[in-house]
């Protein structure tokens, strides 16, 4: 235990790396500026899931987090579909959600756009297109921008978000 301690004083406490940290304030900057610039301050997300494991989810719930904070650079995840600019859709387009995903995107105002997340959306899941899954989510929505990963880190969908603010 004294060995901890010493090692502990020694080079303090080390969560993060310290170059991801540098990587993560240029990343905020210019999200936070292309925020203020685009949609006056406030992009509102509408998390929607059509049929996934829930592993896209929980990593958008880590952007919560006081280490991501996304809310601190003007981007808020919200309930109704109403309410948002962005439609962030995880998971397979499944049969029994289809009409209800088509129904959120038919509420939220113009301009709106949708991001996907995953490997799901695009097919690349390890599904095969049953009658209980009806394609891709291209084949439904108009996507204005993709997100890889199964699932991505909250990284990955801090630099898709960055990137999807950059095109439009």
């Amino acid at each position: 235990m004294i060995r901890f301690w010493n090692r502990r004083f020694r080079t303090g406490i080390l969560t993060e790396n310290p170059e991801f940290d540098k990587e993560m304030q240029t990343i905020r900057k210019e999200m936070k500026d292309l925020v203020k610039k685009r949609f006056a301050g406030s992009l509102a997300i509408r998390m929607v899931d059509s049929g996934s494991c829930n592993a896209c989810e929980a990593e958008c719930n880590a952007l919560s987090n006081p280490y991501y904070d996304l809310e601190r650079l003007g981007i808020y995840f919200v309930a109704s579909p109403r309410h948002a600019d962005v439609m962030l859709l995880s998971g397979v387009m499944t049969f029994n959600m289809t009409p209800h995903v088509l129904d959120a995107y038919k509420q939220m105002p113009e301009p709106k756009w949708v991001i996907s997340l995953g490997a799901c959306p695009v097919m690349e899941a390890p599904f095969e297109q049953t009658f209980a899954i009806k394609g891709p989510a291209t084949a439904h929505l108009p996507i204005a921008y993709h997100i890889p990963g199964c699932p991505p880190e909250p990284i990955e969908i801090i630099r898709g978000l960055l990137a999807f603010l950059k095109g439009i």
